[in-house]
């Protein structure tokens, strides 16, 4: 089975692309390479012992969606990673944001409704939930007003994802929620390559820890959490790339309840920034030159899913814990340093 995998040379995309040819699935990568590097194909190689197909392609451009989905008639599931996701940029570049996450989701749901029958696996987040009112978070609590237009394009790919299905019944997909990704693959051979300075906690801990960064801030330390910084759900990349390919197979194999289904993918449990930088130092044997500043705008204090439902219906639970997806992201950061 033919599968299209956007944005598959990036952090969660390329795991997922691992996790697809290892489960026998004949892979397509669709990436502009704006926020990704080519090398990536020669990791996933290594790993699975073959390349997927790749092609360059800015899904800005609406003729070259088209004319990659003529090519390729026999594609039975897209799974959508390609996106812009930093946060600040998106509120210094609204408009990038819209274009890039909003048009070219669009692009492809028009050509997945040409076909008699189509899955597609929407990359979402836990941002739609803002700060939640209820710890855990379960799929049902309410979707706050976003804090950002990278938020703001979450929640509108969702609602335009949902409308779609309502009048398309070929058309199957599921939206998964995912809380804070991070690690690496076991194997060293992939892992999170942020381009400039990282948008992310646990990479910017790594070039700490390495000594790229002079030290790593702290937004705060007067939060109402039992340390006093922020609770978030960290969830091993390996473990995320899997619930994408569970949710795949269950499209594929007809057991969704409805065409539009969304789930949470975290591990349940919320750990703290400063829980996160014991954790590498205690995988590193490194101390970590780290500082608490102000707090930063438009940080919620906490965070962490429910992740009932995809155990119970997707049949899916996260596997690694903290340390482990640590100690991971480790082993890459100094693979890739030396």
């Amino acid at each position: 089975m033919k599968v299209l995998v956007t944005g598959g040379l990036g952090f969660i995309g390329s795991h997922t692309v691992v996790e697809l040819q290892n489960k026998g699935f004949e892979v397509i990568i669709i990436d502009d390479c704006s926020n990704s590097d080519e090398n990536v194909l020669e990791g996933i190689k290594a790993i699975t012992g073959k390349k997927p197909l790749y092609e360059k392609i800015d899904l800005k451009e609406k003729h070259k969606v088209e004319d990659f989905f003529q090519r390729y008639q026999d594609v039975v599931g897209v799974i959508h990673f390609a996106a812009s996701k930093a946060v600040g940029e998106s509120v210094e570049k609204p408009l990038l944001y819209y274009e890039n996450n909003i048009g070219t989701l669009v692009y492809i749901l028009k050509e997945l409704c040409k076909k008699n029958k189509a899955s597609f696996i929407f990359s979402s987040s836990c941002t739609v939930y803002g700060q939640a009112d209820k710890m855990p978070i379960t799929e049902d609590a309410p979707i706050k007003v976003a804090e950002s237009p990278y938020g703001n394009t979450k929640q509108m790919g969702e609602e335009i994802i949902a409308d779609t299905c309502k009048v398309t019944p070929s058309l199957n997909a599921i939206a998964l929620r995912y809380f804070n990704p991070m690690g690496a693959h076991p194997s060293g051979e992939i892992g999170e390559l942020p381009i400039g300075v990282p948008q992310n906690l646990v990479p910017f801990i790594t070039q700490t820890g390495i000594g790229l960064r002079n030290q790593l801030s702290v937004f705060g330390d007067d939060y109402p959490t039992p340390d006093g910084t922020c609770i978030r759900d960290y969830i091993y990349v390996v473990d995320l790339a899997k619930a994408h390919v569970i949710a795949l197979e269950r499209l594929l194999g007809g057991k969704n309840e409805s065409n539009y289904e969304v789930f949470n993918v975290g591990t349940g449990t919320g750990s703290s920034v400063l829980e996160a930088i014991h954790s590498f130092e205690k995988v590193s044997g490194r101390k970590l030159n780290y500082k608490i500043v102000d707090r930063r705008p438009g940080d919620i204090t906490t965070a962490y899913a429910d992740t009932t439902k995809a155990n119970k219906v997707l049949g899916w639970k996260a596997e690694y814990t903290l340390e482990e997806a640590m100690n991971y992201a480790w082993i890459w950061e100094q693979k890739i340093r030396d």
